[in-house]
């Protein structure tokens, strides 16, 4: 369960944030629509313990955000700007990821690139990928270690129609498996079908539909 409460963020006298409070739960999908430039990347951003609130708290299973912990201790992120490392191959870039928390499996990280639709033995280097296969890769490089907290930032982004609906169905996949996923998108009817609950941000603000 994730509990924000009031949280503010400004960054040089501008409020990227404004006062949002909302409880996210176990195993569902919050899909956080919003024009670009209206918070979604901000809040996901702050969720994930990249960016410190001004005002308020952040609390995850119990864990008060910067005060008990730096960052959630479960959590696969997919957020603008991810660099993978392009001089190696999707099982390699995965693997060296890996050696960071050591929890997950080499049948993990085969498993999850199988999933996203690439090929786990491919040899060939990300710098070759077209921007559908990174965007996969990303995918992958989220979910391997089973995370509690997945924070999604347009994860369709460069994906054809038959990739969507695969990643749709993954997504269901793990909120089976209980995870917490938010999904932000500017395009409302890309993953509302999939979400239990869906949110507006608008200028800062978070909106129940």
């Amino acid at each position: 369960m994730i509990v924000l409460k009031n949280i503010t963020k400004k960054i040089k006298k501008k409020t990227i944030l404004e006062d949002i409070s909302y409880t996210f739960e176990k195993g569902k999908i919050y899909g956080l629509f919003g024009r670009n430039g209206s918070g979604k990347t901000m809040l996901l951003r702050t969720i994930a313990g990249l960016l410190v609130p001004s005002e308020g708290s952040i609390t995850i299973n119990g864990e008060q955000l910067h005060k008990d912990t730096s960052f959630p201790r479960s959590v696969g992120l997919i957020i603008e700007n991810m660099q993978l490392l392009p001089q190696f191959d999707a099982f390699t870039n995965l693997k060296m990821l890996s050696k960071i928390k050591k929890i997950a499996s080499d049948h993990d990280i085969e498993s999850s690139i199988k999933r996203v639709g690439l090929d786990p033995s491919s040899k060939m280097k990300v710098k070759k990928f077209s921007l559908g296969m990174k965007q996969r890769l990303n995918i992958a490089q989220a979910i391997f270690e089973k995370p509690e907290i997945l924070l999604l930032d347009e994860p369709t982004n460069a994906i054809d129609e038959i990739g969507v609906a695969e990643v749709h169905n993954i997504l269901l996949e793990e909120k089976k498996r209980g995870a917490t996923i938010i999904i932000a998108s500017h395009h409302k009817e890309d993953i509302s079908s999939i979400c239990d609950y869906t949110l507006k941000m608008n200028d800062g603000c978070l909106e129940n539909e």
